[in-house]
């Protein structure tokens, strides 16, 4: 019997080494139809989401967003099914929570996991529904939401943005595959009186939270977006509109620049201003030409 054990190892090796090469082709080819399905999916959304980024007609793309959606969620959740996904979309809070104590930004980290999840929900559910929103230059700029809410304990107007299609490039960088956005943001709120005299002004750069590669957080959350809100404090009593200008500058990997550029002239709602008497903390005075100030005392001039 002895003579015929090395066949026997030999042969079983034979085996053994067959079906572990199968397994490890197998799960190449299956690993690449999950790639090249992901792509699929990909591709028909970014087919299909242009015309949303520059449809001029406000109501008709408010009543698009939900069965545009819907589309891109179905495929999604047919691939996870698939393939075998995480369908509770945490796959980057659980590879958080076991380095943990080794990081020292997790609790950031977590903040802008969050934060993304809030909006991905919201595109996923159909409860996505902008207050304002506006195209220019083929990037639209939704603010999404306007609430006021307490920030450490102060009373904040919250703008919630999301802005589509800025330009973006996929870099290589050794071990990791990087993602660069081109998305500069700077903003002017002007505050009047109802006879349109200038009270104050506010400016603002990049909206804090600046999310602009959320597939980060979530890989399936819908491609080019850039996530962000402005907090700002509230307005004086007397303030009846608001003309609030966004501007975007977005620079393609090929070295085209475009910039956009929003307008919104919105009446003060009560609950942005202050109480009677209030006084806006933090304002400082400078001086402007009084015409610039008083439009009425403009056209007299002319």
């Amino acid at each position: 019997m002895k003579r015929y054990f090395g066949v026997i190892v030999l042969v079983a090796g034979v085996l053994l080494g067959a079906i572990m090469s199968y397994r490890s082709a197998s799960a190449r080819t299956k690993e690449a139809q999950r790639e090249a399905d992901v792509q699929r999916i990909r591709a028909d959304y970014l087919e299909r989401v242009a015309w949303l980024r520059v449809n001029p007609d406000e109501n008709a793309y408010r009543e698009e967003l939900k069965p545009f959606f819907k589309t891109y969620f179905e495929q999604v959740d047919d691939h996870l099914k698939a393939f075998n996904g995480n369908k509770n979309f945490d796959g980057y809070l659980q590879e958080l929570e076991k380095r943990a104590e080794k990081d020292e930004r997790a609790g950031d980290r977590k903040a802008f996991y969050d934060y993304t999840r809030k909006v991905f929900d919201s595109l996923r559910e159909g409860r996505y529904r902008p207050v304002w929103t506006a195209t220019d230059k083929g990037m639209r700029l939704d603010v999404v939401s306007s609430d006021t809410i307490m920030v450490m304990g102060k009373p904040q107007i919250r703008l919630q943005l999301a802005l589509w299609g800025a330009q973006r490039q996929l870099k290589d960088e050794g071990k990791v595959l990087k993602m660069m956005t081109s998305a500069t943001f700077d903003t002017v709120w002007k505050l009047t009186d109802a006879k349109g005299k200038l009270l104050g002004e506010m400016r603002g750069g990049d909206p804090s939270m600046k999310i602009d590669h959320p597939e980060r957080f979530i890989a399936e959350f819908p491609p080019q977006l850039v996530l962000g809100h402005y907090d700002l404090d509230l307005m004086p009593n007397e303030v009846a509109k608001l003309d609030m200008t966004i501007t975007v500058s977005s620079r393609s990997p090929s070295g085209g620049d475009a910039t956009a550029t929003y307008v919104w002239k919105l009446d003060v709602p009560s609950e942005w201003k202050l109480g009677a008497g209030e006084t806006w903390e933090g304002a400082t005075q400078e001086e402007r030409p009084e015409e610039e100030i008083d439009p009425a005392k403009k056209a007299a001039a002319n």
